[in-house]
């Protein structure tokens, strides 16, 4: 039986991180174990390719898990897809490539609520670790770290994300500014993006590459990781399945578990850890009744409205597309280099909301209409077009992930319950009336002409709830089922260790008390940065 000091589980936006910092210590042996394969492929490294991946379903089951929900009883029944990476750098190798941070009051939330060393003050230095931020060290930002932060060229943007701007500032009445990470998140701005020359920067290639070249880091790939052994009340290793194979592995120190919000509490459920009566339901052996496992499952989700638009750069053709990659491998520098998203905003959805509620991501293409849910290529309207996509960023909704099976080969069962407090469903009512104020403002007369989708007919309370329902998806930010606090619900405690079990950790965004106010990449990696510290640290 191999033996490493500590072995990491899942290398995505926290693990890959764990493993390269650990093994930064010559004298600590590191496995990192991930289920899918190499992020060294063009469809992972050049960002243009990821609308290949995620629209052709041979490519994608390369890269993804293949996740759906469960019926949404709120969303017309939908099985939503739910994109995850399986593959190095896990969703970093597969994701939009937005760099947000969330609101600075998030992580004091969470330090208010028993998860000392989590405030904003306390994480900042992580993110700063990080980052190689083209606008380089500041006090809000870090250079020379392995995750490159970049911005659009202000040549490159579409005349109409700079118009929109204009008019959230003056609908919403918040300033415009340079940067989301910074001193105030309530503003417009362009967003920030973890890419640079023309490159993904990913978690798999900042980390994991230049960490192989260590004697004391291992990866093993297309390695599903069956449970975690536990004997005694402490995590001694992991059995995997590779090549039909079966291996067991032990841990001299510590297990990692970064799976994500799905694949951390489906091991544990697996490995006998989580609510007792449900893991005897599938003949699992209770190795620790932690009835937090699982729960607390919550996730953004937004419903876009399609403009056609005279200042658009872009339009969804093939033609656009294939000249767009030609010109990237030529001359490089263009738009297939970066991500797709350009101007975002984050307001109040109502003058009462506590912190910036509503995250107004833009798009200056079409958006996949009415939703992506059924088989084959969703609808995407082939002129230029400018998708406002309103996003909920607090829900009150709350879902789990459960077993299907005892085989670990086998999907759990996903139900964030979208849309199953009605406060959610309120929100975006407001949200889309905002929304279309912004879109009528005089500021942009001469960039948006019709409302495609959902249509300008399509109005009063009834109608718009079945629009919503019908168009309403995920924006890919699972978090919480592995929750970090105090509470009873609580699976990890503020170190990140298991309650109840020595040896075992858990970091990624299923730790998550409640989610951050933003796309959760950046909070993902510096969770696994932070995670590393507290290990390193005893």
């Amino acid at each position: 039986m191999h033996e490493y000091d500590y072995i990491v589980v899942g290398s995505g936006s926290a693990g890959a991180i764990i493993a390269a910092r650990l093994a930064e210590d010559p004298g600590t042996t590191v496995l990192l174990l991930e289920a899918g394969g190499s992020d060294r492929t063009t469809f992972v490294r050049k960002p243009g390719m990821i609308s290949l991946v995620h629209q052709i379903e041979p490519l994608k089951k390369k890269l993804d898990w293949g996740f759906h929900t469960v019926p949404q009883q709120s969303l017309n029944g939908r099985r939503i897809t739910f994109t995850r990476g399986k593959v190095v750098g896990g969703s970093s190798s597969v994701n939009g490539m937005i760099y947000l941070r969330g609101n600075k009051q998030n992580y004091d939330d969470w330090a208010a609520r028993g998860c000392e060393g989590w405030s904003f003050a306390d994480v900042l230095p992580f993110y700063k670790k990080l980052e190689d931020h083209q606008d380089g060290e500041s006090e809000y930002h870090g250079e020379g770290g392995p995750i490159r932060v970049s911005r659009h060229p202000d040549d490159e943007l579409s005349p109409v994300s700079i118009a929109f701007l204009d008019a959230v500032a003056d609908v919403c009445d918040v300033p415009i500014l340079d940067d989301f990470n910074g001193a105030n998140q309530n503003c417009a701005s362009i967003l920030q993006m973890s890419c640079a020359s023309g490159a993904r920067s990913g978690t798999g290639e900042g980390y994991v590459q230049p960490s192989l070249l260590r004697p004391n880091f291992s990866l093993e790939m297309r390695a599903l990781v069956r449970r975690v052994v536990i004997e005694g009340g402490r995590a001694l290793g992991i059995e995997y399945e590779q090549g039909g194979q079966q291996v067991v592995v032990k841990a001299n120190r510590e297990v990692i578990l970064s799976g994500g919000a799905i694949g951390s509490p489906q091991i544990l459920m697996l490995s006998g850890i989580g609510p007792a009566d449900h893991l005897r339901e599938h003949g699992i052996d209770v190795a620790l009744d932690l009835p937090g496992v699982g729960q607390n499952l919550h996730d953004h989700l937004l419903v876009p409205l399609v403009y056609r638009s005279r200042t658009s750069l872009h339009r969804g053709t093939a033609a656009h597309f294939f000249g767009g990659m030609i010109r990237e491998y030529m001359l490089g520098d263009s738009w297939f280099g970066r991500t797709v998203f350009e101007a975002c905003a984050f307001v109040r959805s109502q003058p009462a909301a506590r912190l910036p509620d509503l995250q107004l991501h833009t798009l200056p293409w079409g958006y996949p209409a009415p939703n992506s849910d059924g088989p084959g290529r969703p609808y995407v309207d082939p002129g230029y077009c400018f998708s406002i996509l309103p996003t909920l960023l607090y829900p009150k909704s709350r879902g789990e992930v459960r077993l299907a099976s005892a085989n670990a080969a086998h999907a759990p069962l996903i139900d964030p319950a979208y849309l199953s407090e009605p406060e959610d469903l309120q929100f975006f009512l407001r949200a889309i009336r905002i929304v279309r104020e912004i879109s009528a403002h005089p500021v942009l007369g001469d960039h948006l002409a019709e409302e495609l989708e959902p249509g300008a007919d399509r109005v009063g309370d009834d109608v718009l709830i079945d629009e919503i329902r019908l168009r309403a998806g995920t924006v890919y930010h699972p978090v919480g089922t592995c929750k970090m606090g105090v509470d009873e619900m609580a699976v990890v405690d503020p170190r990140l260790r298991v309650r109840g079990i020595e040896g075992l950790r858990v970091a990624d965004a299923s730790i998550m008390p409640e989610v951050t106010g933003s796309n959760t990449n950046a909070p993902s990696m510096m969770i696994g940065e932070r995670a590393a510290a507290l290990i390193q640290n005893g």
